[in-house]
């Protein structure tokens, strides 16, 4: 990573109300061009309502934001321009095939036919598809339509790329091949923006993690600079689903490592 670049998101103070509830609280963020940029917590926490104002879906109620130097207010169709969005629902069409939504996407996005064609192909090799490249997606399991969305969003592989629980109810082996795919992203000059609620899935991705409850960013550092804080060291708790109702007025990570299929890997233990 060039540490001279210009940093890919300079967030300060975002702040989104719906009504007298407060979602996202004064959040700022840095994203180093060509990284990984982690952002951490649990259901409600405001990941993803910060993703949407800083892809222009929301517009801020207080605060400031630049996407590679343009502000998401002032300047929304350039920020469209440099940025893609895999939200935590699918995009894609369910009455159409695999082929189809890939060709719509790419046709959309200015390509040729041919050029559509060729990477309709591409795409569906690298995300395992290609067998059910020509089936409706009725037909398809939840982690088959968010290998697709995901796909989707790579069609143009936009230099900046949001990504929201991209893995959320995917198999272990898919889950590989997602982390797979962001790590070549990267390595290819993208930069990524992940939420995830998985700890290990931060640990292992993400040069820098910020992690985000209540709206607010409670903490922000490495990997490793977050374990070696006594909350992250004392981390061993999975945040479930049915105790998501119930959390405390205010959640620490203690309360919420990884909950991701694979088995759950102690917060201090080696990288791989």
């Amino acid at each position: 990573m060039n540490h001279s670049t210009p940093p890919a998101i300079e967030a300060d103070g975002l702040v989104k109300r719906f009504g007298a509830f407060t979602a996202v609280d004064g959040v700022s963020l840095t994203v180093p061009t060509g990284s990984v940029y982690g952002v951490l917590g649990p259901n409600g926490a405001g990941k993803t309502t910060t993703i949407r104002m800083l892809a222009t879906l929301l517009r801020p109620d207080a605060g400031s934001a630049r996407v590679f130097g343009h502000d998401v207010v002032a300047e929304p169709t350039a920020v469209r321009s440099l940025v893609g969005v895999t939200g935590q629902y699918a995009s894609v069409d369910e009455d159409l095939t695999a082929t189809e939504n890939l060709m719509i996407f790419a046709r959309l996005l200015g390509l040729s036919r041919t050029d559509s064609r060729r990477k309709t192909r591409e795409l569906l090799e690298e995300f395992a598809l290609e067998d059910a490249a020509s089936k409706s997606l009725k037909y398809f399991s939840g982690g088959m339509r968010r290998r697709l969305d995901l796909a989707a969003s790579l069609i143009s592989q936009p230099p900046l790329l949001f990504l929201d629980e991209p893995t959320t109810g995917l198999d272990p082996r898919t889950r590989a091949q997602m982390w797979d795919t962001i790590r070549r992203l990267v390595a290819e000059g993208s930069t990524v923006l992940l939420t995830t609620q998985y700890l290990d899935e931060a640990d292992q991705l993400a040069d820098r993690i910020a992690v985000i409850d209540h709206g607010r960013v409670i903490a922000d550092g490495t990997a490793d600079e977050l374990k070696r804080r006594s909350e992250f060291r004392r981390c061993t708790c999975p945040w479930s689903t049915a105790q998501t109702s119930k959390r405390p007025a205010r959640s620490s990570p203690k309360h919420w490592g990884s909950r991701s299929p694979s088995a759950p890997r102690p917060p201090g233990s080696p990288r791989h």
